[in-house]
């Protein structure tokens, strides 16, 4: 079995600590606490401030501590200890894990996965969305599984816009500026011990990489930067913004991102026996390999072909904005001395028109080089990540992909989105271990004995997420207001604002038009009616960002503001502001349904829901993406069926009529049903229902389960006979030398 991936770093940050508490500073660096809420508590008890402010331990432990009250608590050192030895357990033994159960040695060398974002916590802001949080839930989970993995991205020192909305519904940019020497991030040493950097050649000048490491438990992520001295002005700024406008902007970050990466991976000595493109974004890490494979002797056709053997692909969009296609002229002029061997005697070359030829889309157009193309005739397996999405990627690159797209539906990490009230429930009346969800047990699953919780245990539960929902977003929609100068009384007003007693319904994602935030609002009066019923009441909560570029997406952002602080809706619809992992949290726990309606086949697959579902947070939406295939009937609702009309009009106008029917009709007489002892029990059965159809079907658990052995072991056979090829003639040429040994002594 491979060991797991170790990268020597040098911290960002110099402080001092305490004898007594030096295990703190290991663990400041592993992003490990951010799915271990003990872990959070600690940082938050050694100043409360830091730790609100940062949502990091590197400020708060370089910041003035008073170390003396802290040694002297002996509570705090109490828990000290007990975090310090469960992070060291987990660290240091792997060996009762699923992947070293079941397969611990099929793999020769560790999966290397290539991603553009990683949405780990909010505080480092390398993420976007939804392809983020999946990568950073990736990540995590195949570090509670002891899978041997290295993750490749890029660090966005000005990483994604801060989203405000000012008075008039307007969304501003702010991008934030990034000290690494205040991240939980270091500079990779190279195996020299020096700080590793590797280059690129580009059109007129070598192009400098440094590479930095965040861990995430015993995965490292490997985040590429070209903002270092050894740059000019022009180069520095390549990897300073996620998702930046410029094509040919962003043609640079993908190029250092596929052919960076594997050279950072090569200078490390890091041996991959899988490589997972996790979108078309890393795409050029297959070119980088062919032309090694060309260097070493191999035909153009036959480097193809060794690339292909170990390459897994993973589409995430049906959605044609969402695959990265070049003009072929710009791919020419900037990858051209890349791909054609660095233009140096010795190192082989990719002619960058056989590239471009393996980048035909599906429509033929030429005037195009498709990224996802490209990955798809260079991979041996691919994946999209719904089964409706299956369908739907089949269909449209059938006669591209030389292999059938199958399903391998997306996961959440259970631990990073149950809410905390929720997951101490779970852990203490069922003995729940959410780290582990595929530990084996003698009595089985735990989400298949929900029904042994009390009902007003659960109920209870679920009304103090809802309560700390209230209380965050009160505080963010104070703020907001302030700013846009709201009168003192409409201040004070927020304090009954988001009241948990009523029926509560979440919106959040990326406002693009396709999801049809304001579907909702298709009927005014109707919604009215609904929201101020003076015995059953419903309020909405949205959150979302829309791109800098997407004028449409901003616009219904705007049109959303504008009716929620306008009568009729004013004090029961709300949008907060600057949505990120941290706001996801407290609604994906905080909310009674959570709704979502997009058209129906363009959602890929939409893990936001499967994250309020395993909180007993019940789903109603339209059948796309992963609800197509998770709604059994009697764990939530769906949205019209399965039949799309091609006049979008009628459709949003159908889907909507439907939505108030479900809410008139059958969900708020369900939420507002109170048995004999008050409690609506009723709702609560279909909580448990959410739950229970969730918490494993649609975690990164049976993800990586699916991941493993449908695509990685099987990519990962070329590999395996090599490695057993070289151990017998390892063993062959040791025998050889015993028997010669044993010859030498008898004569």
């Amino acid at each position: 079995m491979p060991s797991r991936v170790r990268v020597a770093t040098i911290p960002g940050a110099s402080f001092r600590l305490p004898p007594q508490l030096e295990g703190l500073r290991a663990l400041a660096y592993n992003l490990y606490w951010a799915w271990h809420p003990r872990t959070r508590l600690i940082w938050s008890r050694i100043d409360r401030q830091a730790w609100t402010r940062h949502r990091n331990p590197i400020p708060v432990l370089a910041g003035p501590v008073d170390w003396g009250r802290l040694l002297d608590d002996t509570s705090f050192m109490a828990d000290v200890r007990e975090v310090l030895r469960d992070y060291d357990r987990y660290i240091s033994n792997g060996s009762d894990r699923w992947f070293t159960r079941h397969h611990a040695d099929a793999l020769p060398g560790p999966v290397a996965y290539f991603c553009a974002e990683y949405g780990l916590y909010e505080s480092l802001g390398i993420y976007s969305g939804g392809l983020g949080i999946l990568a950073g839930d990736h990540m995590k989970t195949t570090s509670d599984m002891a899978l041997p993995f290295v993750g490749i991205g890029l660090m966005y020192r000005r990483g994604y816009f801060h989203q405000t909305i000012d008075a008039d519904g307007h969304q501003e940019h702010a991008y934030p500026d990034y000290d690494l020497t205040r991240l939980p991030v270091g500079r990779v040493q190279g195996r020299d011990g020096e700080p590793l950097t590797v280059s690129l050649a580009l059109p007129g000048r070598d192009l400098q990489i440094a590479v930095w490491a965040v861990q995430v438990g015993r995965t490292p992520v490997l985040l590429l930067d070209t903002d270092i001295p050894e740059n000019g002005d022009a180069d520095r700024p390549i990897t300073h913004i996620l998702y930046v406008r410029g094509r040919e902007m962003r043609l640079h970050q993908e190029l250092v991102l596929g052919v960076g990466g594997v050279r950072a991976l090569r200078a490390l000595g890091i041996e991959p026996a899988v490589w997972h493109l996790n979108e078309g974004h890393s795409a050029f890490l297959l070119a980088e390999r062919a032309r090694e494979h060309v260097a070493a002797g191999a035909t153009l056709e036959e480097a193809w072909d060794l690339v292909r053997s170990n390459s897994v692909f993973t589409i995430h969009t049906p959605v044609s904005a969402g695959n990265e296609r070049f003009a072929p002229d710009l791919v020419r002029r900037v990858a051209g001395p890349l791909l054609d061997g660095d233009g140096r005697p010795g190192t082989g070359g990719v002619p960058v028109d056989a590239v471009i030829d393996l980048g035909l889309g599906p429509d033929g157009d030429r005037s195009e080089f498709d990224m996802t193309g490209f990955s798809l005739r260079l991979t041996n397996d691919a994946n999209a990540v719904s089964e409706l999405h299956a369908q739907t990627a089949d269909a449209t690159w059938s006669g591209i992909a030389p292999h059938k797209i199958r399903a391998v539906t997306n996961g959440i990490h259970v631990p990073s989105w149950m809410g905390h009230a929720m997951g101490e429930t779970l852990e203490r009346a069922l003995h729940a271990n959410l780290d582990d969800l595929d530990a084996e047990s003698e009595v089985g699953a735990f989400w298949e004995r929900l029904d042994r919780i009390a009902t007003s245990e659960l109920w209870e539960t679920h009304q103090r997420e809802k309560l700390e929902l209230a209380i965050f977003a009160r505080r963010r929609l104070r703020n907001q207001f302030a700013r846009h100068g709201e009168a003192p009384a409409v201040l004070d007003d927020l304090e009954t604002a988001l009241d948990p007693e009523i029926l509560t319904i979440g919106f959040a994602r990326r406002f693009a038009t396709y999801k049809r935030a304001g579907l909702m609002f298709s009927d005014l009066d109707r919604l009215a009616r609904l929201l101020w019923s003076a015995d059953r009441p419903i309020q909405i909560v949205f959150a979302g960002k829309a791109h800098p570029a997407d004028r449409p997406g901003q616009r219904v952002i705007q049109d959303i503001f504008a009716r929620s602080r306008a009568e009729p809706l004013r004090g029961r619809v709300f949008i907060l502001e600057d949505y990120d992992m941290r706001i996801a949290r407290y609604l994906v726990a905080g909310v009674d349904v959570w709704l979502n309606t997009p058209r129906r086949p363009l959602e890929a697959s939409g893990t936001s829901g499967m994250k309020a579902a395993t909180n007993g947070v019940v789903n109603v939406s339209v059948l796309d993406g992963w609800w197509d295939e998770g709604w059994t009937g009697d764990n939530g609702w769906a949205i019209g069926n399965r039949e799309m009309n091609p006049d979008e009009g009628a459709q949003d106008w159908s889907d909507a009529q439907d939505l108030y029917r479900l809410l008139e009709e059958e969900i708020v007489p369900r939420y507002y049903d109170r048995d004999a002892l008050g409690l609506p029990s009723a709702w609560v059965d279909l909580m448990r229902r959410s739950m229970a159809s969730t918490l494993w079907r649609f975690s990164t658990t049976r993800m990586l389960h699916d991941y493993v052995e449908k695509m990685y072991l099987p990519a990962a056979g070329p590999a395996r006979k090599a490695a057993a090829a070289a151990t017998t003639k390892a063993d062959r040429k040791r025998a050889a030398s015993q028997a010669a040994l044993v010859a030498h002594q008898g004569g």
